[in-house]
């Protein structure tokens, strides 16, 4: 994969996350709270909107959070925000990265000693995405909600 095709399904993503939130902030807040799945982590929609953009640690709110408790009595609104700030840094990431950085190597927070490439680590946190929200997706219809069609075959550009 070209380190050209990162800007572009990251812009899906961006659009498809729009969508979503559309869904979502028509969801009574409640129900986006309801825990639905058994576990130590991701019992909620709330949970897994936190999880999937969880990268920054600049919202103060959100740190003071007990991961154990779970996200279920953050505002949505405050879920959103922090996702928007995390699609900020990413752009601006993304628009200033240098030519190769796809290939640079890196290492990881929690794994010092393992080395991945920046390009591996971006489509994993963007694939990692995909599957978080599929599982939101999952979790509205349990609960008798049609969730949006996020499918990228729906975002695709026709000829």
């Amino acid at each position: 994969m070209t380190p050209m095709q990162i800007p572009a399904f990251y812009e899906y993503l961006t659009t498809a996350r729009r969508d979503l939130r559309v869904a979502l902030e028509a969801v009574p807040e409640p129900m986006l709270a309801q825990p639905q799945l058994a576990g130590d982590r991701f019992r909620c929609i709330k949970d897994l909107l936190f999880h999937v953009a969880a990268v920054l640690d600049t919202m103060p709110a959100l740190s003071a959070v007990d991961p154990d408790a779970g996200y279920g009595a953050v505002p949505l609104a405050e879920l959103f925000a922090y996702w928007s700030a995390v699609e900020r840094t990413t752009r601006a990431y993304l628009a200033t990265a240098p030519e190769d950085e796809a290939s640079r190597v890196v290492t990881v927070y929690d794994a010092p000693d393992e080395r991945y490439t920046a390009g591996g680590l971006l489509w994993h946190v963007m694939l990692h995405e995909v599957r978080h929200t599929a599982q939101i997706c999952m979790l509205l219809r349990l609960q008798g909600i049609k969730p949006p069609a996020l499918d990228l075959l729906w975002y695709l550009p026709r000829p």
